[in-house]
């Protein structure tokens, strides 16, 4: 039994909450009676609370984030009616800010903030039963150099099967007005020489998949490079991955990035637009030149797995405009394109572009825009069909060859904007559409809307789905198969030259 229970709902499995173990880490003498327990948002609420309520905890801290807000407001709820006298903490990004649109009524306590420090100070009055007399408690920064760290307290378990999370610094320099990140009045730095023997003992441990959370892993060159280092004298395979800026890529950087293997590393960018106008509306510095040069460099002169960002939605931006921003990455870069839709969190400053834009927004988790005077609600919805088609077939890699006969020497946007509108009339849904159908349905609109020849077609098509062996051959590509033969070794095929 412990008195004190940190917990929050993952996203996924996979993922592990770094928030809960500096928690832990700074406790001191409360640790003893604290303990962390990790759900994910698929699990059954009343059940988490069951497992909660087991250790008749006086105290339970949970982490609110945007993908959890709904479940923790029920189990906030249910952990209340059930047993009234626990005391319940909410922190995180998500109660950070007001207003809040989600209702936390019911709990107890709600610190906004950094409250590594301010979570235990708030617990120890709980205990001693000098509780603040204010619900909102607003946090005063932490030094972090004074902080515990909390790497040690991932535990075996975490290693296996999650992902292990890290930070070396904490803020932002840039001023996005759609970011929380924005709002931090500086950049802060943990001691380099403190984290690297932390992250070698995680290394010792088995730890693989290392996901720093720093907004801009290369802002300090002597930070990245040394990190970057670490990686590279260890023996593959191992999987890190680090959020950049597009425009900051040095030569000592380069060298590094180039240096690893396939697989080991993982570059998330955050381009969200091109149009100087538009990234002049957001606050968002925009150098294009250093933008194409470098993702040019990292597609033809790394292994770096690329994850690029845009937003639809932004204040100004037509879809015309974002057409051109995705043709212009395609061009650019294989790379996965996550396209996403705007959302106004509570915080931030693009709320100051609703009236000369008529943004509207939704004030249900994950407060996606609705409508603008650029974008009407059917746009809006089209985009975040279009948004997820993008991510089953080109996102995946399922048809890395094949996606491509959409739009050929056409823009990209445009043609598969259309292909988007087709398969969604034949669907009627998003989700739940097999790989098998999937491939038929791009099979159908290439050969019988675009008019392709269907052995052109069939030779893409089995080029990408049978690269993974013991895939069973689709029976719409059966007729075309006669002549065509995968090579196990190097992953290219043929076909007869007279079936071309």
């Amino acid at each position: 039994m412990k008195k004190i229970i940190l917990t929050t709902l993952n996203a996924r499995f996979t993922h592990s909450a770094i928030g809960l173990r500096y928690l832990y880490a700074n406790m001191r003498e409360l640790q003893k009676d604290t303990v962390i327990v990790e759900f994910s948002i698929n699990d059954a609420i009343q059940n988490i609370a069951e497992e909660l309520l087991i250790h008749m905890p006086e105290i339970i801290g949970i982490g609110v984030y945007i993908w959890n807000a709904k479940e923790c407001a029920e189990l906030i709820h249910i952990l209340k009616k059930v047993s009234p006298q626990t005391k319940i903490i909410l922190g995180g990004p998500e109660v950070s800010y007001e207003p809040f649109r989600v209702n936390f009524d019911m709990a107890d306590f709600i610190i906004q903030g950094e409250g590594d420090i301010t979570f235990y100070e708030l617990c120890k009055n709980i205990i001693s039963h000098t509780p603040p007399q204010n619900k909102i408690i607003q946090m005063t920064l932490p030094s972090l150099k004074e902080l515990a760290l909390p790497y040690q307290y991932y535990t075996d378990e975490d290693i296996k099967n999650r992902y292990i999370y890290v930070e070396v610094s904490r803020g932002c320099p840039f001023e996005c007005e759609f970011c929380l990140s924005s709002m931090d009045e500086k950049v802060r730095a943990f001691d380099l020489d403190m984290l690297m023997k932390e992250f070698a003992l995680l290394w010792q441990r088995g730890a693989r998949n290392f996901k720093f959370v720093d907004r801009t892993f290369n802002l300090n060159m002597k930070t990245a490079n040394t990190i970057l280092d670490f990686f590279l004298e260890k023996e593959p395979p191992y999987f890190a991955h680090f959020e950049v800026i597009p425009d900051h890529f040095p030569a000592s950087l380069r060298e590094k990035i180039s240096r690893f293997p396939h697989g080991a590393l993982q570059l998330e960018i955050g381009i969200q637009t091109l149009n100087p106008e538009i990234a002049n509306n957001i606050s968002r510095q925009l150098k294009l030149d250093k933008i194409e040069e470098n993702i040019t460099f990292l597609e033809h002169e790394t292994h770096a797995h690329i994850h690029l960002d845009l937003i639809v939605g932004l204040p100004g931006e037509t879809l015309e405009s974002f057409g051109k921003n995705l043709d212009t990455l395609v061009k650019l870069s294989s790379c996965e394109i996550q396209i996403g839709i705007l959302k106004k969190l509570s915080g931030t400053f693009i709320g100051r572009h609703d009236e000369k834009h008529g943004m509207v927004y939704s004030d249900i988790p994950p407060y996606d825009i609705l409508k603008n005077n650029q974008l009407s609600f059917n746009d809006i919805q089209i985009m975040k069909r279009f948004a997820r088609f993008w991510d089953l077939i080109y996102n995946s890699g399922n048809f890395k060859n094949t996606v491509t006969l959409l739009w050929q020497e056409e823009s990209v946007y445009e043609n598969f904007y259309r292909f988007g509108m087709w398969i969604y009339a034949q669907t009627h849904s998003t989700w739940q559409i097999s790989l098998q159908r999937l491939g038929e349905l791009l099979f159908a609109y290439l050969t019988q809307i675009k008019q392709l020849p269907s052995e052109i077609v069939a030779h893409k098509m089995l080029e990408d789905m049978m690269k993974l062996k013991g895939r069973a051959l689709p029976e719409y590509l059966k007729p075309h198969a006669k002549n065509f033969a995968l090579d196990a070794k190097t992953g290219t095929s043929g076909f007869n030259k007279r079936q071309l």
